[in-house]
């Protein structure tokens, strides 16, 4: 497996530090409001990274947080928290808006199909270990506290502070912020940050006073707690780069004096009809919304897929209507693996070839832009030919390929003999030139869920 690491700002080799063991971690959701399209296109991503890295052979042990504390409005560690912002907009409290949006959270990844990791811990569960990682920030001389705010990181004790982002630090002054485009850094780090200051609905006592953790924190405590000092894969968003992993990086290796994770992997976003999602210009859209105009959650999975991880993306129906027909064009093609059409060697196609280009694009720095097409020729090549015996051993492999993948089933169930035995009698009807009679058994096939196709081989049925 290569993939992209942001760190070394190149394509590498993936070598795991334990031998056949990957160990991952991956920053959850916010749980302040509805999850977006947006929020779970990476998601979606890591997913495929996880399924592909099993079916090479790897164990993987993955870890993801959920931020139910401490996640300011602004990913430059500027605003208000987001959780007190939800809670406030829903008339409720922190704790009450976070176990709703769990639950939103769970049911929704459940709908997408998402491989549940082996660590899923709420940021809430691990206060007491938040609060020792800090304890031993401040035994080290990395905080110091800002009266009346909490306490602080102070980078300027790290030689290599913004080494992911490649942040130039030289010349700024101490308390400064990093804004999420990189321009300036951040040497402060509200890393302990239990804040001495106003009344919220989470907080807890600490050495510092009663106050709360930093978003940061959270996610250095919770991956090292899990998955160890050291670990191989950290997955996100662009928008974590500059601050967020950036101050991980800071935190973890100021308390282990060692590298945190060999690899950093960032996703890039998905804007609707061409802009930013946001509220002010209702584009912002939902699962809720896909489902309800029909689409089926693999069909999001392919317009997900049909781009690459590390490329912007932009949702529009009619992008996802051409993800759902491609989707569709596979199952029905697919459906020809019940309806054999002789033991004819297949012409001009290496089947191993063809599966080994699938398999190779995901480990080419998951290219599953490389690996849809390997399907739509796989297909094309079922078109040309109908489905020999050559071509069934090609197309269920590959379906096994895409279903442990992709985590997208292209597998369906043969029809009845008795629809078996209406199809042979519509060819008949067609081969006495019975019109009528042939239009009204397509009509009683169709009224049961199955279309059909006219080849040159003969009538091909499919599930619509």
């Amino acid at each position: 497996m290569k993939l992209y690491n942001t760190l070394t700002r190149q394509v590498d080799e993936l070598r795991p530090l334990q031998n056949g063991t990957v160990k991952l971690y991956t920053c959850g959701l916010t749980v302040y409001s509805q999850p977006h399209i947006g929020n779970w296109l990476g998601y979606i991503y890591w997913d495929v990274l996880v399924r592909a890295l099993r079916t090479e052979g790897f164990t993987v042990e993955r870890t993801q947080n959920i931020t139910d504390v401490g996640h300011l409005t602004s990913d430059d560690d500027n605003g208000e928290d987001k959780m007190e912002k939800g809670a406030r907009h829903e008339g409720s409290t922190a704790w009450d808006v976070a176990a709703k949006y769990i639950e939103v959270a769970e049911r929704e990844s459940n709908l997408l199909g998402l491989l549940i990791p082996e660590h899923l811990v709420r940021a809430t569960d691990m206060i007491a270990q938040q609060i020792d990682f800090a304890k031993t920030l401040d035994a080290k001389g990395f905080l110091y506290e800002i009266p009346g705010d909490g306490m602080y990181f102070d980078t300027s004790k790290l030689t290599d502070y913004g080494k992911l982002a490649r942040l130039d630090i030289s010349g700024l002054e101490a308390g400064s912020r990093v804004s999420v485009e990189g321009s300036a850094t951040l040497p402060t780090l509200p890393s302990g940050n239990f804040h001495l200051q106003c009344k919220r609905d989470m907080e807890w006592e600490s050495p510092w006073g009663v106050g709360f953790p930093g978003w940061h924190l959270e996610c250095s405590v919770i991956a090292r707690e899990t998955l160890g000092d050291c670990i191989d894969i950290h997955t996100g968003g662009i928008d974590h780069i500059p601050v967020h992993h950036t101050n991980e990086i800071a935190q973890t290796e100021a308390v282990t004096g060692k590298q945190f994770s060999q690899f950093w992997v960032h996703n890039n976003h998905l804007k609707a009809d061409g802009q930013k999602m946001s509220k002010s210009l209702g584009n912002i859209y939902t699962l809720q919304d896909i489902a309800s105009k029909g689409y089926d959650m693999d069909a999001f999975r392919v317009f997900a897929l049909r781009k690459h991880y590390r490329t912007e993306g932009n949702f529009t129906w009619d992008n996802l209507e051409a993800a759902a027909n491609r989707l569709r064009n596979w199952q029905q093609t697919f459906d020809m693996r019940w309806q054999q059409m002789g033991d004819q060697a297949t012409q001009n196609t290496d089947p191993e070839k063809l599966l080994d280009s699938f398999t190779n694009a995901l480990l080419n720095d998951l290219d599953t832009v490389t690996a849809l097409r390997t399907i739509d020729s796989v297909v094309h090549t079922i078109e040309q030919q109908g489905m020999t015996s050559n071509n069934l051993w090609l197309v269920t492999k590959l379906m096994q390929l895409v279903r442990d993948t992709f985590g997208i089933s292209l597998f369906r169930d043969d029809i009845a003999d008795d629809q078996k035995v209406l199809v042979k009698q519509r060819e008949q009807k067609r081969a006495d030139k019975d019109w009528a009679g042939s239009d009204e058994l397509r009509a009683q096939l169709m009224s049961q869920g199955i279309g059909l196709k006219d080849t040159q081989n003969g009538a091909v049925w499919y599930w619509l």
